[in-house]
C-alpha cells in the first residue's frame, strides 16, 4: 500500500469553513480522479488536520495528481482559496509505504475449479484439514490478484495441473465468504500432491456417485451446477488506462430434447 499524509496547521477558529472547502472541492476532485481516502483527523485543540490518502503506487500518484490539477474543481478550489485568504498556518505532506497488509476484508474471496480431461473426469483434491470429503481445487485470491489468475495458480499449486478456464459456473456466499466457481479444462501438467492436498485425482462423476465423493453440503450444489456444463462470462481487466487482461466467454449447453 502506498500513501499520503497531509499535515496541515489551521488557525482553529476556521475549522468549519476548511472542512467545508475540504468537502466541497478537494473530496470530490480526489475521488473522481483515482485516489482513495483512507480517513481524515484533527487535534483535540483543532489545530492540526491530518489526510490520509491510498495510491495503488507512486507512479499512479502523480499521474492522478496531473489529472486533479486540471480539473475545473481544482480551478474553482484555487478561486474560493483567494477569497479565503491564506487557509493554513503551515502545510507539509510525507509519503508512506506499507509494511505488510494488516486489515481484515470485510469479505474473504475464494475461487474454485470444475476442471475436466479428455476423458471428461473431473479434478477433485482431498485436503487435510477436510479429509471427511472430497472438492473442487482451489482457494484464496491474494490483494491485487485476478480470479481466474488465483485460480490457475492455485491448481497448479495444489494439484500439478496446468489449466485453461471457460467461465463462471456460479458465485455462492455464506455472508463472510463469497465463492466463484469456474470451468475449466486440463492443458498440461501431472498430477501430484502438495502441502495442502493429500489426494488428488480424476473422477469420472454422475447424479449417482457425487455424493459418495462430495460429502459436505456446501460443496455439493457447486459441483452439482458445474457438471451441467454451463457458465457465463468473466472479465479481469485493469483501470488508469483500461486495459483487458482475459475475458472468458462462457459455456451454454442447449437441450435439443
Amino acid at each position: 500500500m502506498f500513501c499520503r499524509r497531509e499535515i496541515h496547521r489551521i488557525p482553529p477558529e476556521r475549522v468549519i469553513d476548511l472542512n467545508q472547502f475540504f468537502h466541497e472541492y478537494v473530496l470530490p476532485n480526489q475521488l473522481k480522479n483515482g485516489a482513495t481516502l483512507i480517513g481524515r483527523w484533527i487535534t483535540e485543540e483543532e489545530d492540526e488536520i491530518v489526510t490520509m490518502w491510498h495510491y495503488p503506487s507512486y507512479n499512479d500518484y502523480l499521474k492522478i495528481e496531473e489529472r486533479v490539477k486540471k480539473d475545473q474543481l481544482h480551478q474553482q478550489a484555487q478561486a474560493q482559496l483567494l477569497k479565503f485568504g491564506p487557509p493554513y498556518l503551515d502545510y507539509r505532506q510525507e509519503f508512506l509505504t506499507s509494511t505488510g497488509v494488516y486489515h481484515s476484508p470485510k469479505q474473504n474471496v475464494t475461487v474454485s475449479g470444475y476442471i475436466t480431461n479428455e476423458n471428461d473426469e473431473a479434478l477433485l483434491v482431498q485436503t487435510y484439514w477436510r479429509s471427511d470429503t472430497w472438492e473442487l481445487p482451489g482457494g484464496g485470491v491474494d490483494d491485487g490478484e485476478t480470479l481466474d489468475a488465483a485460480l490457475c495458480r492455485e491448481i497448479l499449486e495444489e494439484t500439478g495441473i496446468k489449466v485453461k478456464l471457460f467461465g463462471v459456473t456460479g458465485v455462492y456466499s455464506n455472508g463472510t465468504t463469497l465463492s466463484i466457481v469456474f470451468h475449466g479444462k486440463k492443458i498440461g501438467g501431472d498430477l501430484k500432491t502438495s502441502d495442502e492436498t493429500q489426494d488428488v485425482r480424476f473422477v469420472k462423476l454422475d447424479e449417482w456417485n457425487v455424493h459418495q465423493y462430495i460429502t459436505r453440503g456446501k460443496f455439493l450444489p457447486r459441483v452439482i451446477d458445474a457438471m451441467k456444463g454451463n457458465s457465463i462470462p468473466y472479465e479481469s481487466f485493469k483501470v488508469r488506462p483500461y486495459k483487458l487482461l482475459e475475458r472468458l466467454e462462457g459455456i451454454v449447453i442447449r437441450d435439443e430434447s
